[in-house]
């Protein structure tokens, strides 16, 4: 595989999206992950550097876009440089004009 490229199952568990590469590669046969908007069919599907991954976790759909690719499954604080969490960009404000009940 390409330097500039990283299995998916392998960056899904360094990222610790996944407990071990095995449950990673579950998650992508069970349908739970997809790339770029398309369901990613195998383990070894390629990911890289400004791709958009998205895992329906059973406590909440995650879409990440990929910073980095991994060398080794380290700390947490480590795997969090490998991706920018796209839920962040959410408004935390309800759109203007919307209609709340307090």
């Amino acid at each position: 595989m390409r330097q500039d490229r990283q299995r998916l199952d392998k960056w899904l568990w360094f990222a610790r999206f996944a407990k071990t590469r095995s449950l990673a590669a579950r998650l992508i046969a069970d349908g739970y992950v997809r790339v770029n908007g398309q369901r990613a069919e195998a383990a070894a599907k390629p990911v890289a550097v400004g791709d958009v991954v998205t895992v329906a976790a059973a406590h909440a759909t995650l879409a990440v876009r990929v910073l980095g690719l991994g060398e080794r499954r380290g700390p947490a604080p480590e795997a969090r440089l490998l991706y920018a969490d796209l839920s962040a960009d959410a408004p935390a404000d309800p759109p203007a004009g919307s209609v709340t009940r307090g």
